[in-house]
């Protein structure tokens, strides 16, 4: 059983193909790891029944031939993922009774590709956060180190990854929430472009920037599950009707000639001294595989924090206007219809979340939405001009992924808010621009933490940084992942 959770997906579908291995025993392996995992707290909901007969039917259709892209593979699923029949709370004590009576889009499509579900993944509450220490079901623990955090607002996800207490896991990447935590858990994570996967059925945080993406311990391994959840979606206006590559097609390991752009903004003074040692690491491993390396800027980069901070929680503030106490969340009466909003959203919003709702609400507001959402927005079309400016040059552009290896929780816990929204100060102008981007182990911090890089692509050319993901990963030959988490 031990030997099947280190096995990456591709690795068990090769062995389930071959018959040497059932997907009822990879099921069963993963549920007995997530007992002993559960120090983590990196599931919210364990599906463990549900799975086992997920695994059955799985392997009654390889009997029959009909075998699916992720065919009985066991996979999680974020918990801003709508499953129906399973509760889905986004983390959040308002929705914590929520169970839905639709499935979103993309994790059907993972059902149909015939992956199996343990459960429903811990994150940041309504994904508002990048350590899932607002989590109203507690924090999810880095398995790397009980006393990090995995990073957010992926957190459970990542972790559970890195653990071995599944396969591969649904991530959701607003400012950074897949990227930052894999580089954290050292595993790999992309974010697609925008519009590449349907956001209906995801709980969702900020509109114009939420994107579905996968988490697993392979470049290869996201290839595959990336292809199953990606595509068309007539129930979600943003999603791109695009035809979706066989992505694995592109992992040739051969990048020679390709030009990899280096952003001077993206080295400030006072970078992490073990962060700049890896991405100088990750730009020779490149160099060594026939890549040229090319010096780029990003100008606008400085501005990407604050436009994304003004739009995503202006968005939030519309979005989880929803939340009531009248339909489906939990309910606190009061004197009237306004106390009872008011009840409702104050005993079921954290302090995160709610004071994101009221900075959204302010840069909203009638004397205001000019001076800070217009402009924002304006911001926001320069940094994507940047980047289209960038890859007329180079065809991918690699960076670090966050700023500094996995904090501590208590250290985060005794930050300014402000200084805790500089941890996606890497992440969030891709996601203003909606461009793709994947973070993968390259190296180890020197007390022995992962240090994800991150390579960004043109809008829809996830193929291109598979491509040059693969190359790095197997120069990197990171193979230190903690795949085991014995329970205390």
């Amino acid at each position: 059983m031990t030997d099947l959770i280190n096995l990456t997906i591709s690795e068990a579908l090769d062995k389930l193909n071959k018959g040497e291995i059932s997907s009822v025993d990879l099921t069963r392996a993963h549920i007995e790891e997530m007992a002993k995992g559960r120090v983590l707290n990196a599931y919210i909901t364990e599906t463990p029944e549900l799975a086992l007969e997920q695994a059955k039917q799985s392997d009654e259709r390889r009997r029959a031939g009909r075998v699916g892209l992720l065919e009985g593979i066991p996979v999680a699923n974020k918990d801003l993922y709508c499953t129906k029949g399973v509760r889905t709370t986004a983390a959040s004590k308002i929705l914590s009774n929520f169970v839905p009576p639709y499935e979103s889009t993309v994790s059907q499509k993972l059902k149909d590709a015939g992956s199996v579900m343990l459960g429903k993944l811990n994150t940041d509450q309504f994904a508002m956060g990048g350590s899932t220490l607002t989590s109203y079901f507690g924090a999810t623990k880095n398995p790397w180190n009980l006393d990090l955090v995995p990073g957010g607002s992926s957190g459970g996800s990542a972790a559970a990854v890195g653990a071995g207490l599944c396969m591969g896991a649904t991530g959701s990447d607003t400012g950074g929430s897949i990227r930052q935590p894999a580089s954290f858990c050292g595993v790999t994570g992309i974010k697609p472009t925008y519009g590449r996967c349907s956001r209906y059925g995801i709980v969702a945080f900020a509109s114009s920037l939420d994107q579905a993406g996968p988490m697993a311990r392979s470049v290869r391994d996201c290839a595959l599950m990336l292809q199953a959840m990606a595509g068309y979606d007539e129930k979600d206006s943003t999603v791109a009707n695009v035809p979706v590559p066989d992505y694995t097609q592109a992992l040739s390991g051969d990048i020679r000639g390709k030009k990899i752009g280096i952003p001077k903004e993206y080295r400030p003074d006072g970078l992490n001294p073990d962060v700049a040692a890896v991405w100088d690491k990750g730009i020779q491993f490149l160099r060594d595989a026939g890549a040229e390396i090319v010096d780029i800027s990003l100008p606008h980069t400085k501005y990407a924090l604050p436009v994304y901070y003004i739009v995503a929680c202006a968005e939030a503030s519309s979005n989880l206007s929803r939340y009531d106490g009248v339909r489906y969340t939990t309910r606190v009466e009061g004197k009237n219809l306004d106390e009872l909003y008011e009840n409702s959203r104050t005993d079921g919003f954290g302090d995160e979340v709610v004071r994101r709702i009221l900075l959204g609400t302010f840069v909203l507001s009638a004397g205001f939405y000019d001076a800070y959402y217009t402009r924002a927005q304006r911001v926001r079309r320069l940094i994507y001009n940047d980047f289209v400016e960038a890859f007329k040059q180079v065809d991918a552009i690699l960076t670090p992924a966050a700023p500094t290896p996995a904090l501590s929780a208590e250290a985060l816990k005794q930050m300014k808010p402000v200084d805790v929204y500089l941890g996606d100060v890497f992440t969030t102008p891709a996601s203003l621009a909606g461009i793709p981007g994947i973070s993968l182990p390259v190296g180890l911090s020197s007390n022995g933490l992962p240090i994800g890089l991150q390579l960004l692509g043109r809008h829809f050319d996830e193929s291109g940084i598979f491509q040059i993901a693969d190359v790095l990963e197997k120069q990197a030959n990171f193979d230190k992942l903690p795949r085991r988490v014995k329970g205390e």
